[in-house]
């Protein structure tokens, strides 16, 4: 059996695990910011602005619907977090085969 430090030097300088991480971090940094932005949004509109005071369906204003959209968008990133670590998983599968652990 291979020295760990070996073993470790040689997965960090695989080209499928750099390109793993170069993914990982613009999917997560992509999605933190989209998640943050969607989700500030609410209180900043409804603190500066009218613009969801305004009647959406019935007596519903856009503000609650924007609230309620907020629950579909973090399920919706969850699901979506979901899928692509198994993408993820499959990658750190290959690298693992190729560095013979």
């Amino acid at each position: 059996m291979r020295e760990k430090g070996v073993i470790l030097s040689a997965i960090a300088q695989s080209p499928k695990f750099r390109a793993l991480l170069r993914q990982k971090r613009n999917f997560i940094v992509s999605s933190t910011v989209f998640f943050l932005v969607f989700y500030f949004l609410l209180p900043i509109l409804t603190s500066y602005s009218k613009v969801l005071n305004q009647p959406a369906i019935g007596p519903i204003s856009w503000a609650w619907v924007f609230a309620f959209a907020q629950f579909i968008m973090t399920w919706a990133m969850c699901i979506l977090y979901s899928r692509r670590s198994a993408k993820f998983d499959e990658t750190v599968r290959e690298v693992k085969r190729e560095v013979g652990v």
